[in-house]
C-alpha cells in the first residue's frame, strides 16, 4: 500500500524556521504532483507549495520568498523549507502526493490522490 511519512514540524519562534519532509513509499509508478497544503484551525485547507508534473512549482502567495520546496526523485521525497515564520504559518501541514500506481482498497492500478497524517507546525510571537 502506498504511505506518505512526514517529519520535521514541531513550535517555533517567528522570524524562526523549519523543515519538513515527506516521503513516499509503495507501488507507485509515476508522480504526477507532490506537495504541500496546509490548514489552519477554522480555515480550509490550502496550498502552500507543490511540484506539478512538469517539474515546475506553484507557491502560495503568502509564502512565496519564505518558504522553498524541493525534491529528491529517487527518494519519491518532497521538502519545504520554512524560513522567517510567522504566527499565521501556524497549521497542520499536510504532504499530497498525486500518483499513479496500484492502491486503493482493492489495491488496484490507476490514478490517485493521498494524503500524509498531517504535522502540526505552532509560531510563537
Amino acid at each position: 500500500q502506498v504511505q506518505l511519512v512526514e517529519s520535521g514540524g514541531g513550535l517555533v519562534q517567528a522570524g524562526g524556521s523549519l523543515r519538513l519532509s515527506c516521503a513516499a513509499s509503495g507501488r507507485i509508478f509515476s508522480i504526477n504532483g507532490m506537495g504541500w497544503y496546509r490548514q489552519a484551525p477554522g480555515k480550509q485547507r490550502e496550498l502552500v507549495a507543490r511540484f506539478t508534473s512538469g517539474g515546475s512549482t506553484n507557491y502560495a502567495g503568502s509564502v512565496k520568498g519564505r518558504f522553498t520546496i524541493s525534491r529528491d526523485n529517487a527518494k519519491n521525497t518532497v521538502y519545504l523549507q520554512m524560513n522567517s515564520l510567522k504566527p499565521e504559518d501556524t497549521a497542520v501541514y499536510y504532504c499530497s502526493l498525486d500518483f499513479s500506481g496500484v492502491a486503493g482498497p482493492d489495491l488496484s492500478p490507476g490514478e490517485y490522490r493521498y494524503w500524509g497524517q498531517g504535522t502540526q507546525v505552532t509560531v510563537s510571537s
